[in-house]
């Protein structure tokens, strides 16, 4: 089969693949037949800044309330005094191969100055509040009736609907980024059917009280970890309402016989950081808000709203299918449970990758925080892991869909946080290590931490700087904006100095090796027995380095820079150690081979050169490529939500779809509202949320990822077509994702076999495209497409 028999210089509209506002599409509704009894049952929605998730109670309605500056913690000095100076003994250690000698010489110097995130000023991400809706003037004993709560991605709108007693009840909830409200509509279809009671509270520290005669204002500082007096919030819910009487008595707000009610709710911190609004009166921001939403329709929010949202949603559409049409009668726990039981059902699939891309166009917009292991929605004062940002994978992995799902420009919030890390991490580069540069260890939060985390055993891990330096740079590739590129070298560059400086040498091998070194969260034991955590080099810093050090050489010369450091780095980067190939065939995660305690870690971090790096390739190492399937068989395919996205985004990557969909499919796996602990294996809650368990959402970005990866690749400098499309796909279109380069890609597909493709260049580069064993060279021009066809 020939890769094009035509090529026409044209510039088409790819037909739209979801249905008009309003129509239920099983690609992109998530619908509940029943109120939810737990957070991960309920509805989440954002507009980047505030969160909400809606319960959908008939008698109670709970609305979860997030601000995504909301932390508790503050600016601190986590660094130890002189660690540096133990860094010479640690390496004599670990030369001597004394690993474990040299890991308890690392806890005792070499972590972090206090409790880290254990708590202190480290602090946590914490729900802002909740919305209490209690509901009046209904027959209780009267049975509820067509009830139904869904979430239409292609709007970002929660609707819930049901009737009791004769009346049909109606609820209609967005959050707006262009107006920063959100926004609740109530309405039945008989007049003076809405009563009910609100309140404002959250778990502590806080204070409600009368706003006006028709609202709430809840205030209150969260803890600094000094002296208990941190960031200042501010919440406002105000009744907007058609018929009826509203009232407000102590910490209540009383609505009564009205036709129709419209609530706002607007937030705001006085958090002075890196990003967020940098207001320092978080009572009269909310206040001005809420009195200019006021002044607006319910029409008019809507439309402002969904202009801004689907300027983001509409780039990308994804048909997997057609699947059965009985999918569209099932409640999408009913789905998810018939997946797993053998279904077919890849529009299930399909809804997962757009909830993605949903909720990162809901919790990362520009001039805002990017999303934290959370996203934005929480309903803890302490959250899992404190809500926080982890460097070793997770928060790198809730962008891994950006570039190619067409949301380039959602990424300013993580480059946000890189730089801000640089000022800390030169301090920390110097305390610990003496090098130039800057570095980030595992965990990082709104207030600058670089420090190692409180225990070596994972808080050592140094590689966190240079995996996010990795999101630069890539950023230029698929976008090739050279203005960008000249921002962000001086922070690769950086990172690099720090990784150079901290190089030693292996004296067996000669190589380059980063010591003391990580594989994130993973441990080994020695031929003695002994069990250890810190070594000699590891291969996912080798892999990391090279990319790292290679970007910054190719940036450096595409800006005609800094000659003598691209010299330096070339000759490092020529001598790190190579990745190896083991005895047993699989790649090796250290420069030793040794004993795995948990060969089937959660991690797979020794895999980094094959994804998200471009290292490993089928095409150009096939012995690597064949020593990571290797590593992959035996690594096993159970593991906790992020785990299983990030290995079905490596089976992609090696071009076995059928692989990578038995990932996609295990990811969806169905997992109880009550199932939290963290050995029982990932998969979904009833609301699609990534169950890592616990709820933790970076598996909710990952696996759209990892489907992009199925259908569009250009790692390679080629642009691959379905390189990893599944047998259970056998029909399916897809438009809108990007490719390196500054290309946009449509496809269709039928009967497993590409039938059209439609290549836009923004930029005017030349084009290697290729499809099974076929490859081809185009020229497009700038603002231009081809249209590839009868494949």
């Amino acid at each position: 089969m020939k890769l094009a028999a035509l090529l026409a210089v044209l510039v088409i509209a790819q037909p739209s693949l979801v249905a008009e506002n309003g129509i239920t599409t099983p690609e992109t509704t998530i619908w509940l037949d029943a109120p939810a009894k737990d957070f991960t049952q309920s509805s989440p929605m954002g507009n980047g800044r505030m969160g909400a998730m809606m319960f959908g109670g008939v008698d109670e309605e709970r609305i979860v309330l997030n601000e995504s500056s909301v932390w508790s913690g503050s600016r601190q000095d986590a660094d130890r005094k002189g660690a540096s100076k133990v860094l010479p003994e640690i390496r004599r250690l670990l030369l001597e191969g004394k690993n474990p000698e040299a890991e308890a010489l690392a806890n005792a110097n070499f972590t972090c100055q206090g409790p880290g995130s254990g708590g202190g000023a480290y602090g946590c991400y914490q729900v802002l509040g909740n919305l209490h809706l209690t509901f009046l003037g209904c027959d209780t004993n009267a049975p509820v009736t067509n009830y139904r709560r869904e979430l239409g991605l292609t709007e970002a709108v929660t609707r819930l609907h049901f009737s009791r007693g004769g009346v049909a009840f109606t609820r209609e909830m967005f959050v707006s980024a262009p107006d920063e409200v959100m926004v609740l509509r109530l309405s039945a279809d008989r007049s003076g059917q809405i009563s009910f009671e609100t309140r404002l509270d959250r778990p502590e520290r806080f204070e409600t009280q009368a706003d006006t005669d028709h609202g709430l204002l809840m205030t209150g500082q969260l803890d600094n970890g000094v002296d208990g007096k941190g960031v200042r919030y501010a919440a406002r819910v105000r009744v907007l309402h058609r018929g009826g009487e509203v009232s407000v008595h102590g910490k209540v707000l009383s609505v009564t016989k009205a036709d129709e009610v419209v609530l706002l709710i607007t937030a705001a911190t006085d958090y002075q950081g890196f990003a967020g609004r940098q207001t320092k009166d978080p009572l009269a921001l909310s206040l001005k808000e809420m009195d200019r939403a006021a002044l607006k329709s319910y029409d008019s929010l809507r439309k402002a709203q969904l202009v801004d949202y689907q300027k983001y949603f509409e780039r990308v559409h994804l048909q997997l299918g057609p699947g059965p049409s009985a999918v569209n009668l099932k409640s999408t726990p009913d789905r998810i449970k018939a997946l797993k039981d053998g279904a077919d059902d890849p529009a299930l699939a399909a809804l997962y990758f757009n909830f993605g891309r949903y909720l990162l166009i809901s919790s990362s917009r520009r001039g805002g925080l990017p999303p934290n292991l959370q996203g934005i929605w929480a309903e803890e004062i302490q959250p899992p892991w404190t809500g926080d940002w982890h460097l070793d994978v997770n928060v790198q992995m809730n962008y891994w869909p950006a570039e190619v799902c067409n949301l380039s420009d959602l990424t300013q919030p993580l480059f946000a946080l890189i730089d801000s890390l640089r000022e800390p991490g030169a301090k920390t580069a110097h305390e610990y290590y003496n090098a130039r540069g800057w570095v980030a260890h595992v965990i990082t939060n709104p207030w600058g931490f670089t420090s190692p985390g409180e225990s070596a055993s994972w808080g050592a891990t140094t590689g966190g700087s240079a995996w996010l330096c990795q999101h630069l740079y890539d950023h230029y590739l698929f976008t090739r904006d050279r203005k960008f590129l000249q921002w962000a070298y001086p922070i690769m560059k950086g990172s690099a100095q720090f990784y150079a400086d901290l190089l030693i040498e292996d004296p067996q091998h000669h190589w380059l090796v980063v010591a003391p070194a990580n594989s994130p969260e993973n441990h080994f034991r020695m031929a003695d027995g002994r069990e250890a955590t810190i070594s000699l080099g590891t291969t996912v810093h080798s892999q990391m380095l090279r990319y790292l050090f290679g970007a910054c050489i190719e940036s450096a010369k595409v800006l005609g820079v800094d000659p003598e450091f691209r010299k330096e780095l070339a000759d490092k980067c020529a001598r790190l150690a190579p990745t190896k190939i083991g005895s047993d065939g699989r790649v090796m995660e250290w420069l030793e081979e040794y004993a795995e305690p948990e060969p089937h870690h959660r991690h797979v971090s020794h895999l980094w050169g094959l994804y998200p790096g471009d290292e490993i390739s089928p095409a150009t190492t096939p012995a690597l490529a064949q020593a990571a399937r290797k590593t992959l068989e035996a690594r096993g395919d159970d593991g906790l939500g992020w785990s299983l996205a990030y290995k079905a985004a490596l089976w992609a990557r090696l071009g076995d779809g059928n692989h990578a969909w038995s990932l996609v499919r295990r990811a969806l796996h169905p997992v109880e509202t009550h199932e939290i602990s963290y050995d029982n294996g990932g998969g979904v809650y009833p609301n699609m949320f990534d169950a890592c368990p616990p709820f933790q959402i970076d598996g909710n970005f990952g696996v759209p990822a990892a489907i992009a990866e199925m259908l569009l690749q250009s790692h390679d400098g080629v642009i691959h077509l379905l390189p990893a499309l599944p047998e259970a796909w056998q029909e399916g279109k897809v438009s809108g994702l990007r490719a390196r380069g500054g290309f946009e890609v449509d496809m269709a597909w039928k009967n497993g076999r590409l039938t059209a493709a439609t290549i836009r260049s923004e930029v005017g580069e030349p084009c290697r495209v290729s499809y099974l064993e076929k490859t081809i060279e185009v020229k497009i021009k700038k603002g231009k497409a081809i249209i590839l066809d009868r494949l």
